[in-house]
């Protein structure tokens, strides 16, 4: 069974919507990470889904790049958190004033 290209983009914007509205709303810096990934999952899916459509391999290749940098985007953005968790005490958005003179 072929899935039409419509459904992965439908998904995609669901996912990226969702994402978007995580981060604009929740201010715990863990859950806003959580939905920027949410947010690359779903550029993820559109690049499967466009793949598979036009059946090239291109858009698994950018999907593979994107997953490399996800991961290391988490591994910084954690070190980040813990450091500031460590510093602060906190790491809800509000609280933090680190860039304030």
């Amino acid at each position: 069974m072929v899935v039409p290209v419509y459904c992965y983009l439908g998904l995609s914007a669901a996912l990226f919507a969702l994402g978007v509205i995580g981060v604009l709303i929740r201010r715990n810096v863990l859950v806003i990470m959580m939905c920027i990934e949410m947010m690359l999952n779903a550029v993820n899916v559109a690049f499967i889904g466009f793949a598979d459509y036009f059946k090239a391999v291109d858009g698994q290749m950018f999907v593979f790049f994107v997953m490399t940098v996800a991961a290391a985007e988490v591994a910084v953005g954690l070190a980040l958190i813990v450091a500031i968790f460590r510093n602060r005490g906190t790491v809800y958005v509000d609280e933090l004033n680190i860039l304030k003179w």
